[in-house]
């Protein structure tokens, strides 16, 4: 199964306990930013943009561990920049699991396998690799080459210790439908725990502006690439609540839920999601409190937010759908795969 059972039914019960106190507005996952460093300087990226000032900050683990309590979200992403160049990043983690959130590593893999010692396996610690595609493909998306096979040979040195480990895949305008089932082909044969899958955001730092797509774009090539999925013919292992691959289709239309991802960083809470950076507050309650939410999102007629399909802010919204009494089977099962 690609999310574990134990995960599954606390995030279930958290969101339970969220409407129950009636509550519409709720984090999901808090997304960690202890650092923007990175050893990458991917064209689709835009967190490596900021001053040299900033890029050379770095979040406290204490700082991580408020940020974790004050959000209160039962999942901890950590992006970056690259985390594994954190100096602390095994003090954060470990932190983390203690005070038992779920947290997803967000990686490249360059520095993987030669940091596998300074963690242990948990069921709620899970190393999350970028691969956006097969060698050639991937390694043109982040501008280097051999990163994907330093990558998956992290990937097979993490799970031979015993390690839960995804891969996190960003489609952009131009990959090959056929290549990147061949993708998932192979991801299957290396023993991974899961894959996430979502549509790149056009940040506008990014240097390259031509390879992010529309939202009518966006749902023509997910049906493309997922139709051999869709129809039975594989049986992929993704890492997501089938809703937001049925969102990803054309097949559910849901609003965006930017409050369910939050940001914390070197710079504060980011308003108004991990995506957009229009400014930044001191506390999780500001965030909430002060942010307004009407303005953003695609119903909003928001610009900024006309084409976003990421799974950040959508993926919540699914969750939430999932909770439904008409969807909870469905949802289970995809556990159980």
């Amino acid at each position: 199964m690609a999310i574990n059972l134990q995960q599954a039914l606390e995030v279930g019960k958290y969101i339970v306990t969220q409407r129950l106190k009636g509550r519409k507005r709720y984090p999901l996952v808090l997304m960690l930013e202890p650092l923007f460093r990175c050893n990458l300087a991917c064209p689709g990226c835009g967190k490596i943009q900021h001053p040299t000032d900033i890029l050379k900050r770095n979040l406290t683990p204490q700082e991580c561990f408020a940020a974790a309590e004050e959000c209160g979200a039962p999942i901890v992403s950590i992006p970056g920049g690259e985390p594994l160049l954190h100096p602390q990043i095994d003090e954060i983690v470990q932190g983390l699991i203690e005070r038992k959130k779920f947290v997803y590593l967000c990686t490249n893999g360059l520095l993987l396998e030669k940091s596998l010692d300074k963690f242990q396996p948990s069921p709620y610690l899970t190393f999350s690799v970028h691969l956006d595609g097969m060698r050639d493909w991937h390694d043109r998306c982040v501008n280097r080459k051999g990163v994907f096979d330093t990558a998956v040979q992290a990937i097979r040195a993490a799970k031979a210790k015993g390690f839960r480990v995804t891969t996190n895949t960003t489609v952009f305008q131009g990959v090959d439908s056929k290549q990147m089932q061949e993708f998932f082909d192979f991801l299957s044969t290396i023993n991974i725990d899961g894959m996430m899958i979502s549509p790149g955001y056009s940040y506008e730092w990014a240097s390259d502006q031509e390879h992010f797509l529309k939202r009518e774009q966006t749902r023509a090539l997910f049906r493309e690439i997922l139709a051999p999925y869709k129809a039975g013919q594989k049986n992929w292992n993704f890492n997501h609540n089938p809703l937001f691959i049925d969102f990803l289709t054309g097949e559910k239309d849901y609003e965006c839920s930017p409050w369910g991802s939050p940001s914390y960083s070197v710079l504060g809470w980011q308003k108004p999601c991990y995506l957009l950076n229009e400014g930044h507050y001191a506390t999780f309650d500001e965030l909430m409190e002060k942010t307004e939410w009407q303005k953003y999102g695609r119903a909003s007629g928001n610009p900024k937010c006309a084409d976003c399909m990421v799974h950040c802010g959508y993926e919540p919204t699914a969750a939430t759908d999932a909770m439904q009494p008409q969807n909870l089977v469905r949802s289970i099962g995809s556990i159980f795969g």
